[in-house]
């Protein structure tokens, strides 16, 4: 089995239009490190100022998917307003391919100072041996 996350950018439309179209932070989201194991992959990835309550992990199809989202908007008073924000607000997510042969209490996850700790075991593929045939003798 291979972890091989899956891109859900394009970064040729980013090099054309990411500077004035695309927050620049956006790129800074979910910044991820994948370790191997001889057991187990581990999956780090950064999610500062999310709350655990609204951090999503699921199985689908062989895909780990990772979904966080925030609300740090503020309301503007009468007196103020924004000159630049840069704090993201809204949701991200990210998917990852760790085989169809496990299933959702195989993997843990632990949110601890802003870092999503995922272990996800290494797991063989059954190999399914060939079923006799039975010949003919004439």
């Amino acid at each position: 089995m291979m972890l091989v996350p899956r891109r859900n950018d394009f970064d040729l439309f980013d090099e054309m239009f990411g500077n004035d179209f695309f927050p620049k932070n956006s790129k800074n989201l979910m910044k991820t490190d994948i370790r191997e194991k001889k057991d187990k992959y581990i999956i780090d990835i950064d999610l500062p100022g999310f709350e655990k309550e609204n951090i999503n992990l699921s199985l689908n199809n062989g895909y780990l998917e990772v979904s966080a989202k925030v609300d740090s908007s503020n309301k503007e008073e009468e007196e103020e307003r924004f000159v630049r924000q840069e704090r993201f607000f809204g949701e991200c997510s990210r998917s990852f391919y760790v085989g169809d042969n496990l299933e959702e209490e195989d993997i843990s996850a632990e949110f601890k100072n802003g870092i999503l700790k995922i272990e996800v075991p290494k797991k063989e593929e059954e190999k399914k041996l060939p079923e006799a045939k039975h010949i003919e003798i004439k």
